[in-house]
């Protein structure tokens, strides 16, 4: 866990020093929050920078270190750097964008919703992933400094995984892999635009 944190802290300084390297002008930097990861329990950061009149980057991060009291566990980090392209001007209208992703997990006795991943009530798995994706999405003005904005992402992801049979046991279960293709983005996030 200090690894991670130790990490979190690296990611954030290079966050903060691409962004303080920029000129703090109008419309040129966003800090920014996604409303939907914060459901999950996961505490996550996002800082876009302009690179253009049309053209903007992103870093996105999420750390979620937390274990239940029950027993159950969805603790995870997961890094995000995006590019994109605003067809009207940036930080404003349509967006669409170039994803990459990765982090890693453990998850134990979680249920999910809509009977997704019913293996994860009765098992442990850990592991970490990495992929690529392609976003569409649409930002609302709705002040001189904040921001409303919708995205959607879909694209592949490696996951490596490891299976265990319980919560403490430690027996694995099983080892392996999958590729998924499918959503990897859902975003509805507040920014607060420099």
């Amino acid at each position: 866990m200090q690894r991670k944190l130790l990490s979190l802290f690296l990611r954030c300084c290079l966050l903060w020093a691409v962004a303080g390297s920029l000129p703090a002008t109008a419309q040129r930097i966003a800090v920014k929050n996604n409303l939907l990861y914060d459901l999950t329990g996961t505490p996550n950061l996002g800082i876009e920078v302009a690179l253009g009149h049309h053209h903007t980057a992103q870093l996105f991060y999420g750390l979620n270190p937390w274990k239940k009291g029950d027993g159950r566990t969805l603790r995870h980090w997961q890094f995000m750097p995006e590019y994109r392209y605003w067809t009207c001007s940036k930080f404003n209208g349509h967006f669409f964008g170039v994803h990459a992703m990765g982090g890693e997990y453990r998850i134990s006795q979680v249920d999910a919703p809509f009977g997704l991943f019913p293996k994860w009530k009765d098992h442990t798995y850990t592991g970490w992933n990495a992929g690529v994706g392609v976003t569409y999405g649409y930002q609302w003005i709705l002040g001189r400094h904040w921001n409303v904005e919708a995205s959607i992402g879909v694209g592949y992801n490696y996951i490596k995984y490891k299976r265990y049979d319980c919560v403490d046991c430690g027996r694995i279960y099983d080892d392996s892999h999958l590729n998924y293709f499918g959503p990897t983005k859902l975003a509805l996030s507040v920014l607060y635009v420099f």
